[in-house]
């Protein structure tokens, strides 16, 4: 088969962006994803909702997809959802899964628009039925229009949170009440990037009609939470927490909802060997790009979300960004070229990069999401707690690859997604090291769970 020109793994916005900007210039492109329409998660299911009611309670920046996913539709990328991808080996040969079946797809350059996950956040009994993220919850009111029947609980902090309140309360759901864990003083923090903010008058406004929207709906709403706890025997039952004061106090709950941010999926980037960069401002690792998005491994392009925090307008225009510098790569347009085609959207991107530092440093997390307590199950697959990762920490300075020999962490089917970032910090602060000194885990393949009938059907299908 011949390899196609670029391989864009991710159907959101920067992998949509992408392939439109990549076909203007003549490329063979080819779209894999592995949900069943593209969107993303921002704009998931965005073909089906918008014609229904739904789209209007998800609001104005949620339709804005339904535009770019039909210019998408008629781009001519070949687009292929439900596709999972679990390899990629240099040259490049990425293995992917369809319908049960595994194939090779050679290309010549690969564009990662894998998006973000949110932010693990353990903390004692999330494992315990009725504790969700609010992105799973947002999941279930966008595919479905499903709310909880009665009213919910939601713990954390960060605009996702706020957002789905709001989209909540619209679609006729309740909230029982909302424990806040921005720690006091994240406001003064922000403030010295209030100038740069202004820029992005729009968003901010729209921020604080969340905020008030929340406020008139009458929720219970608690501040300065510094710890909590889930409790129940077989299933969720109830939520302790405690504030800043030292007062604790436990109410019932059937659902609770919580969320401290989201981070860059850079798995498929680690998996390949692209370097990484610790980012102080967003507590996470960046992959390590040029101007044009191509990471430490040549020919690997990174864009959106998974190259660092910045939201669907940012994504769409790094998508855009870094089609032309993979054209030019590819002798398909000049170099001058490609820089003339940016320059519009390198100019929009700055004026969108703007609002991050102070929304950066206005939600950033408290350090107990980072550092949890050592009862805390920190790998929810292997049943690891934060003690158990504490005591290998003081047995020659480990590395996250040691801990994960010796313990099993990150060895489930999350693959790390879930316990990476817990580990490094726990080793961070035990060592007295940098999260960065202390690094990630060595992501290897399969990058998800794949099936002996899926191995069987790759080597027939060679043969």
């Amino acid at each position: 088969m011949k390899p196609v020109d670029l391989l864009i793994v991710g159907a959101g916005p920067a992998g949509m962006a992408a392939a439109l900007s990549a076909r203007r210039t003549g490329l063979d492109v080819l779209v894999i994803d592995e949900q069943p329409e593209p969107g993303g998660q921002i704009w998931r299911g965005i073909e089906t909702v918008a014609a229904s009611k739904r789209g209007s309670l998800l609001g104005k920046a949620y339709l804005e997809g339904q535009a770019t996913a039909a210019a998408f539709r008629a781009s001519g990328a070949t687009y292929e959802p439900d596709t999972q991808l679990w390899q990629i080996e240099p040259g490049f040969r990425a293995f992917v899964t369809k319908a049960g079946t595994a194939r090779i797809v050679e290309a010549r350059t690969i564009l990662l628009a894998t998006g973000a996950q949110e932010r693990p956040a353990p903390f004692r009994g999330w494992t315990l039925p009725g504790i969700l993220t609010v992105g799973a919850g947002q999941i279930l009111l966008k595919n479905a229009g499903q709310v909880p029947a009665k009213p919910v609980w939601l713990a954390g902090s960060g605009p996702l949170m706020l957002l789905y309140m709001t989209q909540l309360l619209k679609a006729g759901g309740k909230i029982a009440g909302y424990l806040d864990t921005t720690p006091p003083g994240r406001l003064t923090s922000a403030l010295r990037h209030l100038p740069g903010a202004l820029r992005a008058t729009g968003d901010l406004l729209k921020g604080i009609s969340w905020s008030l929207a929340l406020r008139a709906s009458g929720a219970r709403q608690i501040h300065h939470v510094t710890d909590i706890e889930a409790l129940g025997a077989e299933r969720l039952e109830a939520i302790r927490y405690r504030v800043l004061s030292g007062r604790e106090e436990t109410v019932p709950a059937d659902v609770v909802l919580v969320h401290e941010g989201v981070v860059p999926n850079v798995h498929v980037a680690l998996a390949v060997g692209s370097a990484m960069t610790w980012r102080d401002d967003q507590d996470c690792f960046v992959p390590t790009l040029d101007a044009w998005g191509e990471s430490s491994q040549p020919n690997v392009f990174i864009a959106g979300d998974g190259a660092g925090i910045a939201g669907a307008k940012a994504a769409i225009l790094r998508g855009e960004i870094a089609a032309f510098g993979i054209a030019a790569k590819l002798g398909r347009i000049t170099p001058d070229a490609a820089h003339e085609a940016a320059r519009s959207a390198r100019s929009k991107l700055d004026h969108e990069l703007a609002l991050r530092p102070f929304l950066d440093a206005l939600f950033r997390p408290r350090e107990s999401v980072f550092i949890p307590d050592d009862e805390t199950v920190v790998c929810r697959c292997e049943e690891i707690t934060a003690r158990e990762i504490r005591n290998m920490a003081r047995i020659g300075s480990p590395g996250p690859n040691q801990v994960k020999a010796f313990t099993r962490a990150g060895m489930g089917p999350c693959q790390g997604r879930q316990c990476g970032y817990p580990v490094t910090r726990i080793l961070a602060a035990a060592q007295d090291r940098s999260p960065e000194e202390v690094g990630f885990y060595h992501i290897r393949p399969p990058l998800k769970p794949v099936t002996l009938g899926e191995l069987a059907s790759l080597r027939e299908s060679e043969t």
